[in-house]
Protein backbone atom coordinates (compact mmCIF):
# COMPACT_ATOMS: atom_id res chain seq x y z
CA UNK A 1 0.00 0.00 0.00
CA UNK A 2 0.81 3.34 -0.20
CA UNK A 3 0.61 5.29 3.09
CA UNK A 4 0.52 9.07 3.54
CA UNK A 5 2.23 10.84 6.67
CA UNK A 6 0.85 14.34 6.91
CA UNK A 7 3.23 15.95 9.91
CA UNK A 8 6.50 14.19 10.68
CA UNK A 9 6.36 15.26 14.36
CA UNK A 10 6.80 12.96 17.73
CA UNK A 11 3.40 10.59 16.41
CA UNK A 12 3.53 10.82 12.40
CA UNK A 13 7.64 10.64 12.39
CA UNK A 14 7.34 7.48 14.65
CA UNK A 15 4.35 6.28 12.55
CA UNK A 16 6.51 6.87 9.34
CA UNK A 17 9.80 4.54 10.87
CA UNK A 18 7.38 1.83 12.21
CA UNK A 19 5.69 1.43 8.93
CA UNK A 20 9.38 0.93 7.31
CA UNK A 21 10.35 -1.13 9.96
CA UNK A 22 7.39 -3.58 9.99
CA UNK A 23 5.92 -3.67 6.57
CA UNK A 24 6.88 -3.68 2.90
CA UNK A 25 4.29 -0.39 2.49
CA UNK A 26 5.57 3.39 0.56
CA UNK A 27 5.71 5.88 3.04
CA UNK A 28 4.76 9.33 1.45
CA UNK A 29 5.43 12.01 4.37
CA UNK A 30 5.42 16.20 4.36
CA UNK A 31 5.85 18.32 7.19
CA UNK A 32 5.67 21.84 7.77
CA UNK A 33 9.42 22.43 8.04
CA UNK A 34 11.49 21.54 4.26
CA UNK A 35 14.31 20.28 6.72
CA UNK A 36 12.45 17.95 8.07
CA UNK A 37 11.22 16.07 5.13
CA UNK A 38 14.72 15.98 3.79
CA UNK A 39 15.68 14.41 7.29
CA UNK A 40 13.14 11.68 7.31
CA UNK A 41 14.40 10.84 3.21
CA UNK A 42 18.13 11.20 4.26
CA UNK A 43 16.92 8.20 7.47
CA UNK A 44 14.33 6.52 5.67
CA UNK A 45 11.86 7.12 7.44
CA UNK A 46 9.94 7.99 4.29
CA UNK A 47 9.76 7.10 0.20
CA UNK A 48 9.08 10.02 -1.27
CA UNK A 49 7.49 13.41 -0.36
CA UNK A 50 3.88 13.65 -0.37
CA UNK A 51 3.32 16.41 -2.87
CA UNK A 52 0.06 17.66 -4.05
CA UNK A 53 0.34 15.59 -7.00
CA UNK A 54 0.72 12.36 -4.60
CA UNK A 55 -1.99 12.60 -2.62
CA UNK A 56 -4.18 10.47 -4.98
CA UNK A 57 -1.98 7.62 -4.72
CA UNK A 58 -2.62 6.76 -1.15
CA UNK A 59 -4.38 4.03 -0.31
CA UNK A 60 -4.17 5.92 3.08
CA UNK A 61 -3.53 9.26 4.92
CA UNK A 62 -2.51 9.62 8.49
CA UNK A 63 -3.18 13.19 9.44
CA UNK A 64 -0.56 13.64 12.56
CA UNK A 65 -1.51 17.64 13.57
CA UNK A 66 -2.91 20.06 15.87
CA UNK A 67 -6.89 19.46 16.18
CA UNK A 68 -7.60 22.57 14.14
CA UNK A 69 -5.38 21.81 11.28
CA UNK A 70 -6.69 18.28 10.91
CA UNK A 71 -9.67 19.43 10.35
CA UNK A 72 -8.12 22.33 7.33
CA UNK A 73 -6.14 20.35 5.80
CA UNK A 74 -8.30 17.13 5.57
CA UNK A 75 -11.27 19.76 3.88
CA UNK A 76 -8.83 21.90 1.72
CA UNK A 77 -7.06 18.40 0.12
CA UNK A 78 -10.46 15.73 0.03
CA UNK A 79 -10.69 16.37 -3.31
CA UNK A 80 -7.07 15.16 -4.19
CA UNK A 81 -8.45 12.14 -2.73
CA UNK A 82 -8.73 8.60 -4.43
CA UNK A 83 -12.23 7.22 -4.29
CA UNK A 84 -11.03 4.60 -1.13
CA UNK A 85 -8.57 6.48 0.61
CA UNK A 86 -9.11 5.85 3.86
CA UNK A 87 -8.13 9.20 5.99
CA UNK A 88 -7.47 8.90 9.65
CA UNK A 89 -6.68 11.98 12.21
CA UNK A 90 -4.01 10.80 14.92
CA UNK A 91 -4.88 13.47 17.10
CA UNK A 92 -5.53 13.69 20.97
CA UNK A 93 -9.11 14.70 20.93
CA UNK A 94 -11.93 13.33 19.02
CA UNK A 95 -15.36 14.99 19.27
CA UNK A 96 -14.60 18.65 17.67
CA UNK A 97 -12.51 16.50 14.50
CA UNK A 98 -15.46 13.88 13.85
CA UNK A 99 -18.22 16.49 14.14
CA UNK A 100 -16.53 18.15 11.27
CA UNK A 101 -15.03 15.34 8.95
CA UNK A 102 -17.80 12.29 9.49
CA UNK A 103 -20.27 14.46 7.38
CA UNK A 104 -17.45 15.91 4.67
CA UNK A 105 -16.25 12.62 4.59
CA UNK A 106 -19.72 10.89 3.47
CA UNK A 107 -20.37 14.10 1.02
CA UNK A 108 -17.35 13.77 -0.34
CA UNK A 109 -16.64 10.18 -0.79
CA UNK A 110 -13.89 9.31 1.76
CA UNK A 111 -13.38 7.03 4.67
CA UNK A 112 -12.64 9.09 7.62
CA UNK A 113 -12.30 7.37 10.54
CA UNK A 114 -10.42 8.77 14.35
CA UNK A 115 -7.93 7.41 15.42
CA UNK A 116 -5.28 8.23 18.22
CA UNK A 117 -1.94 5.89 19.13
CA UNK A 118 -1.68 5.81 22.77
CA UNK A 119 2.04 6.47 22.92
CA UNK A 120 4.48 9.34 23.14
CA UNK A 121 7.71 10.71 25.21
CA UNK A 122 8.25 13.82 27.07
CA UNK A 123 10.06 15.25 24.03
CA UNK A 124 8.41 16.10 20.36
CA UNK A 125 9.56 16.78 16.83
CA UNK A 126 11.02 14.14 14.56
CA UNK A 127 14.38 13.51 16.17
CA UNK A 128 12.31 12.38 18.67
CA UNK A 129 11.10 9.58 16.78
CA UNK A 130 10.89 6.50 17.49
CA UNK A 131 10.17 3.08 14.96
CA UNK A 132 9.30 1.08 18.01
CA UNK A 133 7.59 3.63 19.62
CA UNK A 134 4.61 1.78 19.14
CA UNK A 135 5.36 -1.71 21.03
CA UNK A 136 2.56 -3.29 22.75
CA UNK A 137 0.83 0.33 22.81
CA UNK A 138 -3.38 1.28 22.53
CA UNK A 139 -4.39 2.59 19.10
CA UNK A 140 -7.96 4.06 20.02
CA UNK A 141 -10.46 3.96 16.65
CA UNK A 142 -13.60 5.88 16.42
CA UNK A 143 -15.49 4.56 13.65
CA UNK A 144 -18.21 6.40 11.43
CA UNK A 145 -21.52 4.80 11.89
CA UNK A 146 -22.53 2.50 9.61
CA UNK A 147 -18.79 1.25 8.37
CA UNK A 148 -18.64 -2.26 7.71
CA UNK A 149 -17.16 -4.77 9.83
CA UNK A 150 -15.07 -5.86 6.51
CA UNK A 151 -13.17 -2.59 6.13
CA UNK A 152 -12.76 -2.32 10.29
CA UNK A 153 -11.31 -5.53 10.53
CA UNK A 154 -8.17 -4.75 7.74
CA UNK A 155 -7.82 -1.16 9.50
CA UNK A 156 -7.25 -2.62 13.34
CA UNK A 157 -4.77 -5.17 11.17
CA UNK A 158 -3.00 -2.38 9.66
CA UNK A 159 -2.32 -0.89 12.94
CA UNK A 160 -1.68 -4.24 14.61
CA UNK A 161 1.70 -4.38 11.68
CA UNK A 162 2.67 -1.63 13.38
CA UNK A 163 2.82 -2.81 16.89
CA UNK A 164 -0.30 -1.71 18.64
CA UNK A 165 -1.07 -4.48 21.21
CA UNK A 166 -4.63 -3.42 21.86
CA UNK A 167 -6.85 -2.12 19.54
CA UNK A 168 -9.93 -0.05 21.81
CA UNK A 169 -12.90 0.64 19.43
CA UNK A 170 -14.79 3.92 20.94
CA UNK A 171 -17.30 6.90 20.43
CA UNK A 172 -15.86 10.50 19.88
CA UNK A 173 -17.55 11.52 23.48
CA UNK A 174 -16.21 8.43 25.59
CA UNK A 175 -12.54 9.07 24.10
CA UNK A 176 -12.33 12.52 25.12
CA UNK A 177 -14.17 11.77 28.18
CA UNK A 178 -11.45 9.46 29.54
CA UNK A 179 -8.17 11.24 28.04
CA UNK A 180 -9.48 13.87 30.23
CA UNK A 181 -8.60 11.74 32.97
CA UNK A 182 -5.82 9.16 31.77
CA UNK A 183 -3.90 11.97 29.88
CA UNK A 184 -5.12 15.61 30.17
CA UNK A 185 -5.17 15.91 33.78
CA UNK A 186 -2.16 13.99 34.05
CA UNK A 187 -0.58 16.92 32.26
CA UNK A 188 -2.04 19.41 34.08
CA UNK A 189 -1.73 17.83 37.62
CA UNK A 190 2.56 17.57 36.74
CA UNK A 191 2.62 21.22 35.52
CA UNK A 192 1.01 22.59 38.59
CA UNK A 193 2.97 20.31 40.66
CA UNK A 194 6.46 21.44 39.43
CA UNK A 195 5.57 25.40 40.09
CA UNK A 196 6.32 24.71 43.65
CA UNK A 197 9.01 27.03 44.63
CA UNK A 198 10.51 23.31 46.10
CA UNK A 199 11.23 22.21 42.69
CA UNK A 200 13.97 24.44 42.14
CA UNK A 201 15.42 23.06 45.47
CA UNK A 202 14.80 19.48 44.81
CA UNK A 203 18.00 18.44 43.76
CA UNK A 204 20.15 15.25 45.96
CA UNK A 205 16.12 15.29 47.81
CA UNK A 206 14.44 13.61 45.12
CA UNK A 207 13.75 10.59 43.86
CA UNK A 208 11.57 8.26 41.68
CA UNK A 209 8.38 9.89 42.76
CA UNK A 210 9.37 13.30 41.79
CA UNK A 211 10.95 12.02 38.67
CA UNK A 212 7.12 10.43 38.05
CA UNK A 213 5.29 13.38 38.89
CA UNK A 214 6.81 15.93 37.03
CA UNK A 215 8.14 13.90 33.44
CA UNK A 216 5.15 15.05 31.54
CA UNK A 217 5.43 18.73 32.56
CA UNK A 218 8.15 19.55 30.15
CA UNK A 219 5.49 19.49 27.35
CA UNK A 220 4.60 21.12 23.77
CA UNK A 221 2.90 24.08 25.49
CA UNK A 222 1.06 25.21 22.03
CA UNK A 223 -0.42 21.57 21.55
CA UNK A 224 -1.50 20.71 24.89
CA UNK A 225 -2.86 24.37 25.38
CA UNK A 226 -5.11 23.38 22.33
CA UNK A 227 -5.94 19.53 23.27
CA UNK A 228 -7.25 21.24 27.11
CA UNK A 229 -9.23 23.56 25.22
CA UNK A 230 -11.05 20.99 22.45
CA UNK A 231 -12.22 19.57 25.32
CA UNK A 232 -12.95 22.06 28.01
CA UNK A 233 -15.53 20.53 29.72
CA UNK A 234 -13.85 17.25 30.69
CA UNK A 235 -11.07 18.41 31.86
CA UNK A 236 -12.74 20.98 33.68
CA UNK A 237 -14.65 18.24 35.99
CA UNK A 238 -11.51 15.88 36.12
CA UNK A 239 -10.03 19.18 37.67
CA UNK A 240 -12.68 19.89 40.27
CA UNK A 241 -12.80 16.34 41.01
CA UNK A 242 -8.99 16.74 41.79
CA UNK A 243 -9.63 20.26 43.82
CA UNK A 244 -11.82 18.53 45.69
CA UNK A 245 -9.34 15.55 46.44
CA UNK A 246 -6.98 18.24 47.26
CA UNK A 247 -9.29 19.52 49.53
CA UNK A 248 -10.19 16.52 51.87
CA UNK A 249 -5.94 15.78 51.93
CA UNK A 250 -5.50 19.03 53.35
CA UNK A 251 -8.00 19.27 55.71
CA UNK A 252 -7.05 16.16 57.33
CA UNK A 253 -3.19 17.38 57.14
CA UNK A 254 -4.15 20.67 58.51
CA UNK A 255 -6.33 18.95 61.56
CA UNK A 256 -4.27 16.24 62.33
CA UNK A 257 -7.02 13.55 61.91
CA UNK A 258 -5.11 10.57 61.55
CA UNK A 259 -7.82 8.43 61.12
CA UNK A 260 -9.17 10.71 58.01
CA UNK A 261 -6.04 10.71 56.61
CA UNK A 262 -5.46 6.79 57.21
CA UNK A 263 -9.04 6.40 55.43
CA UNK A 264 -8.11 8.69 52.75
CA UNK A 265 -4.61 7.01 51.72
CA UNK A 266 -6.16 3.56 51.99
CA UNK A 267 -8.97 4.65 49.69
CA UNK A 268 -6.29 5.65 47.28
CA UNK A 269 -4.40 2.41 47.13
CA UNK A 270 -7.72 0.39 46.91
CA UNK A 271 -8.30 1.77 44.37
CA UNK A 272 -5.42 2.36 42.64
CA UNK A 273 -5.15 -2.20 43.25
CA UNK A 274 -8.24 -2.25 41.69
CA UNK A 275 -7.82 -0.32 38.47
CA UNK A 276 -4.23 -2.76 37.95
CA UNK A 277 -6.55 -5.60 38.34
CA UNK A 278 -8.50 -4.62 35.78
CA UNK A 279 -5.70 -4.26 33.68
CA UNK A 280 -4.56 -6.97 33.86
CA UNK A 281 -7.82 -9.11 33.63
CA UNK A 282 -8.18 -7.17 30.10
Amino acid sequence: MNIGIVGLGLIGGSLAKSIKRETTDTVLGTDINVSTIHKAKLLEAIDLELTDERIGVCDIILVALYPGDIVRWVKEHSHQFKPDCIVMDCGGVKQSIVDELFPHAKEHGYTFVGAHPMAGVERWGFDSAQGTMFKNASILLVPPKGMSLELLQSIKKFWGALGFGNVEITTAEEHDRRIAFTSQLAHVVSSAYVKSPTAQRQHGFSAGSYKDMTRVARLNEAMWSELFLENADFLADEIDGMLQHLTDFRQAVAEKDHDRLLALLREGRQLKELADREDLEE
